[in-house]
């Protein structure tokens, strides 16, 4: 296996856990996901094994489970600014 060839399989497993790593810290996050652009905000992320995320949404108090997402963390006031616009 070339090292251009291992490379390109662990960039994206390298990139998968530092999200799931930054998202498993304490603080204010947007959730997107990419299907629908729908985005949600919550404090906190779960990432399950099948690479799916759990979180509930502040704006509805919802709880939401999405197979593909982009998770961003935010600051607080972008939350508060976004959570309050419902």
């Amino acid at each position: 296996m070339t090292i251009a060839r291992t490379t390109r399989r662990i960039l994206p497993a390298a990139a998968l856990l530092i999200t799931a790593l930054a998202a498993g810290c304490g603080g204010h996050y947007k959730v997107t996901d990419p299907a629908s652009g729908k985005a949600y905000y919550t404090t906190s992320v779960d990432h399950e094994r099948n690479g799916a995320v759990k979180f509930k949404d502040a704006r509805t108090d919802s709880k939401v489970t999405l197979m593909s997402s982009e998770v961003q963390k935010i600051s607080k006031k972008d939350y508060k600014a976004a959570v309050e616009a419902k």
